[in-house]
């Protein structure tokens, strides 16, 4: 074992049916579905035009502004991957651009998550690869290494485990252990479900909310008569 510098293969990924079922679902819901507990934070950004990001992570450890472990991942990915690298938030140095992004969607990669920058942004608008990064600049990469392939990698608090479930809207990323996909998803239809109702009721004007007034009771608050 080389800690630091190894690439390993998937011991396992999400079933590509959970892929379709969480297609349609807000990144928002999924997030509170899990105690908004999940989440890689707001430095991700989305880099493309629009589009949701929904795929099995393929995970990189990568030193800041080095590519070299991202070039191999890339070589390895199969249909349906998304590419999450932690290369430590550093936004001197781009991780890739236009001609990695050609490639790797050629290859069928559904989309990137990047703890670092890009460049040749206009390419990443115009392709719409749903790619997510913390910056942008014009610094090239170094491809010296070392890094991993396929172990647990966080971004921003965010665990990823190889094969997770990456989901990514305008709102920003969200990861969905295999181990819990099913409840998951089971409790963000059942909470999507819910906002829906409420949005309905806004629309009709019948929507009332009280409990605020219950929160600001509890703790003591000074309220004007009749209010």
């Amino acid at each position: 074992m080389t800690i630091g510098f190894r690439v390993r293969n998937r011991d396992r990924a999400i079933d590509h049916h959970w892929i379709d079922k969480f297609r349609e679902l807000p990144v928002a819901n999924i997030s509170d579905s899990m105690h908004r507990m999940y989440a890689a934070g707001a430095q991700l950004r989305p880099m493309h035009r629009q589009g949701k990001l929904v795929g099995r992570a393929l995970t990189v450890k990568a030193p800041p502004g080095d590519n070299l472990m991202l070039h191999k991942a890339m070589d390895m990915a199969v249909d349906g991957d998304v590419i999450v690298v932690d290369a430590g938030g550093d936004v001197t140095h781009a991780l890739m651009g236009e001609m990695m992004l050609d490639y790797a969607r050629r290859r069928g990669v559904v989309g990137f998550v990047l703890n670092g920058a890009i460049r040749d942004a206009d390419a990443f608008l115009e392709m719409n690869v749903p790619s997510y990064a913390v910056g942008v600049t014009h610094r090239g990469p170094y491809k010296n290494g070392p890094g991993e392939i396929n172990t647990p990698i966080a971004i921003g608090g965010m665990v990823v485990t190889p094969g997770d479930l990456i989901v990514g809207d305008a709102d920003g990323v969200v990861v969905v252990p295999i181990d819990d996909v099913a409840e998951v998803y089971e409790r963000t239809v059942a909470k999507h479900a819910a906002e829906q109702t409420q949005m309905a009721a806004i629309a009709a004007g019948t929507h009332n909310p009280t409990w605020f007034n219950d929160a600001l009771a509890k703790g003591g608050c000074e309220l004007p008569t009749g209010n």
